[in-house]
């Protein structure tokens, strides 16, 4: 995902604030989830098999509007637990989260679950937050920075050669049937929560981050920019750069890997 000219002299401060503003909110959202967490929260399917929802993700969903709106009463807001209010569509900076990314991994027990919050300013994501409360860990970045987890500079795999290498995804997105270019022999691992998955191939700790099935943009906005500043290349499946708050928020995919791996994975989808 390319640095791009916004046409517009916003200037680094104004994304250092927000981005403090995504962190504070994150820290502070993180203890009601975990206040649920283990505890048997209440917990349903939503329709059209979108999959579960419990009464942590709203707990944290409210958090976050409260904290996020009140500082920034002009902003769009984009929730995947708040219903769809297009009037985002007429706002510059909109902010783009996922309460909880993960819920089965939350529901189950498990500490991979992740709150996602993401800025958005005309269509691109300037500012991004990825929190794990049970981990206490925080990824971040902001458009033209470093990215960082817990402060700490954080640099995507050097890896040049796709075979053997480590990828954040799941057994459907290496179906043969997907790769008319020739399927990848690459080492295959998932954990439940997307925006992790693109933390983790931003820290190196996985070569690359791939899903090939349309992807909600809460998922994916705020660890899109995370990979980004760390050295990834980060696109949808046919490698077109990823833009944010559309009037439908999907985008056909997510690839995000080193240039090199990119580069293969591109191939190998007949790109």
């Amino acid at each position: 995902m390319p640095v791009r000219d916004l046409g517009r002299d916003l200037g680094p401060d104004r994304d250092a604030e927000d981005l403090d503003l995504l962190e504070r909110a994150a820290r502070a959202a993180g203890p009601i989830a975990l206040i649920y967490w283990r505890r048997a929260p209440e917990a349903w399917e939503k329709p059209d098999d979108a999959g579960p929802v419990s009464e942590a993700d709203l707990a944290v969903d409210r958090s976050l509007r409260e904290t996020l709106m009140a500082a920034r009463p002009s902003y769009g807001w984009l929730s995947e637990e708040t219903p769809d209010d297009l009037e985002r569509l007429g706002h510059e900076d909109v902010f783009i989260v996922d309460p909880i990314d993960g819920t089965r991994a939350f529901l189950a027990g498990e500490k991979e679950f992740a709150l996602s919050l993401a800025l958005v300013r005309s269509g691109i994501v300037v500012a991004g937050v990825v929190h794990l409360p049970a981990r206490d860990l925080t990824y971040s970045a902001r458009l033209g920075g470093p990215a960082l987890c817990n402060g700490r500079e954080i640099r995507a795999s050097s890896r040049a050669d796709l075979t053997g290498a480590s990828v954040m995804t799941n057994r459907v997105n290496l179906d043969p049937a997907q790769w008319p270019g020739g399927i990848p022999d690459v080492n295959r691992v998932f954990r439940s929560s997307l925006a992790y998955r693109l933390c983790l191939a931003a820290e190196g700790r996985a070569d690359a981050m791939l899903t090939l099935r349309q992807t909600w943009e809460w998922d994916a906005a705020a660890g899109s920019l995370i990979a980004a500043a760390a050295g990834c290349r980060v696109t949808d499946r046919h490698g077109a750069d990823l833009v944010f708050n559309r009037r439908v928020p999907q985008s056909d995919g997510v690839v995000a890997a080193p240039p090199a791996l990119h580069h293969g994975f591109m191939r190998g989808l007949g790109v």
